[in-house]
């Protein structure tokens, strides 16, 4: 079975009050879709956070308007995945290679716990849009 058994939508200014706003999102979805277990909602759902976060924190505008963030959601029966999007932004510093940083170096992070906590990250970009998809298999 590959329906959609849930799903979410954020658009809004890349903003701290947009990342409380997914979070809601989430909340509501795992009321939704409540086969999924506990440790998958805990994983995927730190694992988009910490995306989102990091696009309010770090993206950059690549011209007048300032970046937006949007983020789509889908609980399938095994899948869950989340696009996450900065829109109007510059391309990120580092794309998906992190480097290993040296005991006092925080850069890079976020992605690392982003790719330890779900099945697969990927990275796309179109005119002035990062869009990183987060894929979680559930159990």
């Amino acid at each position: 079975m590959t329906d959609v058994v849930a799903s979410s939508s954020f658009r809004g200014l890349a903003a701290a009050s947009a990342v409380e706003c997914v979070h809601d999102d989430l909340e509501g979805l795992w009321r939704e879709a409540p086969f999924v277990g506990g440790v998958d909602q805990m994983t995927f759902s730190t694992a988009v956070i910490e995306s989102v976060s990091n696009v309010v924190q770090h993206a950059e505008p690549a011209g007048s308007e300032p970046v937006e963030l949007a983020v789509e959601i889908t609980v399938k029966p095994a899948r869950l995945q989340a696009r996450i999007s900065a829109l109007h932004a510059e391309p990120p510093f580092g794309l998906m290679e992190p480097k290993a940083p040296a005991d006092d170096d925080e850069s890079g992070r976020g992605l690392r716990l982003i790719q330890a906590l779900v099945t697969t990250v990927t990275f796309e970009r179109q005119d002035s849009t990062n869009t990183w998809v987060l894929t979680r298999h559930s159990h």
